[in-house]
């Protein structure tokens, strides 16, 4: 594990007398409720709220003071890329660790372009999940094992399948057309939701084959899928 410090952060985590509070986003209740074990026997004490997807997430979220975020990189309903921008639009944002199945490996690595302020797989060492845990609410940026070996791996030139160019050349715009691409949606039908024409339509598209190195439209949709865009 690689723990990233925020240069405006000193310190570690503080150990606040009321514990933490910390919401667990995922669909598998026998997930939630093991890691919620872990995090409350652990050293942080730590209280946790469940829910199984975008919108119940976003509406504990908006009613109770929570401290951090774990969430499934394939959160149900949406992206965790739209997730992680509505959470930065609350009053006071909790920071978001993504978590991930050893399969979505290669997803999680796209987040690290990302807001989030960790990533994991499920099958790390708990542990070192902990102190990761402890280094994200001290204010700084945690990576586990896993992701860093794929980011090791992309420096050293390795090739690795499936990996896409970062999203992060996208506007929010191509980030939102490409997103309704993923999901099947047609010109026409993406052209009445955004009240734009076809023509721009097709001209964001175009921005964003050229900015993914990507050929069709088939292509798009699998790019979608790769990276969390859409839901599986």
């Amino acid at each position: 594990m690689v723990i990233v410090p925020r240069p405006e952060v000193s310190g570690a985590w503080d150990g606040a007398p009321r514990g933490v509070l910390i919401l667990v986003v995922d669909a598998q209740p026998l997930f939630v409720a093991a890691v919620s074990h872990l995090l409350s026997v652990s050293a942080l004490g730590a209280q946790t709220l469940a829910a199984d997807g975008y919108e119940p997430a976003l509406e504990l979220l908006r009613r109770e003071p929570v401290d951090l975020v774990l969430c499934d990189v394939r959160i149900h309903a949406a992206s965790f890329h739209q997730f992680l921008t509505d959470v930065a639009l609350l009053p006071k944002p909790p920071p978001v660790v993504l978590l991930g199945d050893v399969q979505d490996e290669e997803l999680l690595l796209t987040a690290i372009d990302s807001v989030a302020a960790g990533m994991f797989t499920k099958d790390a060492d708990p542990d070192q999940f902990l102190v990761g845990v402890q280094a994200v609410l001290a204010g700084h940026r945690a990576v586990g094992q896993n992701i860093m070996r794929l980011v090791v791996s992309r420096l050293n030139g390795q090739d690795m399948p499936g990996v896409a160019p970062s999203l992060a050349q996208l506007s929010k715009t191509e980030l939102d057309i490409l997103t309704m691409v993923g999901s099947a949606t047609s010109v026409v039908d993406i052209a009445a939701a955004r009240g734009i024409s076809q023509k721009t339509v097709r001209n964001h598209m175009a921005n964003i084959y050229r900015k993914l190195d990507l050929r069709s439209r088939t292509q798009a949709m699998l790019c979608a899928a790769r990276m969390g865009l859409t839901t599986l």
